[in-house]
């Protein structure tokens, strides 16, 4: 996908991957690129970023619930509590991604944000957020990039401080699904959209 935004059933242009999928209209429309704050609601994407790295994104958001309730819907002083048994139960759930070392990095993760005190963990993400006013929206596909310098910048803060299984590209994907960035294309019906994703 490299062109810029198209048509949808209801005639209002969207980003093409926002169309690809019955299950990204909605999430393309409401959720992707609006501002996401608190510990625990920024915890959860990056752990289902993490889970979807060498994936597609919409095997993760088919799963979310499951990943929900697994997870004990991501609550950092819980999951830091899950024990071995907990591990071998997750690594059992068909409804989850069972890939050993990102359940472990999750758990691991959470008894690491466990110590932190509250917000922290969310403003460390936010402080990467770059100026709105120097990014140009992109046109097309082409345009949005995989990697930033922030992003980089990020990966790499959170790293030193003891986080597990978050690189660049992952970090960059956290940045456009919670809203640090807006990488809706310019003519998409969702681009500066403002509101709380959930």
């Amino acid at each position: 996908m490299t062109g810029g935004a198209v048509p949808g059933p209801d005639g209002k242009l969207r980003c093409p991957w926002g169309l690809s999928a019955e299950e990204y209209v909605t999430y393309h429309d409401e959720e992707w690129g609006r501002p996401v704050h608190g510990d625990d609601a920024l915890f959860e994407r990056l752990c289902l970023e993490a889970f979807q790295s060498g994936l597609s994104w919409i095997t993760i958001l088919r799963r979310r619930d499951s990943f929900r309730t697994a997870f004990d819907d991501f609550k950092i002083a819980s999951v830091a509590a899950f024990t071995d048994a907990d591990k071998e139960r997750l690594l059992a759930d068909p409804g989850i991604i069972r890939n050993r070392a990102k359940v472990e990095a999750t758990l691991a993760n959470a008894r690491v944000l466990a110590d932190w005190p509250t917000g922290e963990l969310d403003t460390l993400i936010w402080s990467y957020a770059p100026d709105a006013a120097k990014r140009p929206a992109p046109r097309t596909i082409a345009d949005v990039p995989a990697v930033t310098d922030e992003s980089t910048a990020l990966a790499k803060a959170l790293k030193k401080r003891g986080l597990r299984f978050i690189g660049p590209t992952t970090a960059y994907a956290l940045m456009q699904a919670c809203g640090l960035v807006d990488d809706h294309l310019s003519d998409c019906v969702a681009r500066g959209a403002t509101s709380l994703a959930f």
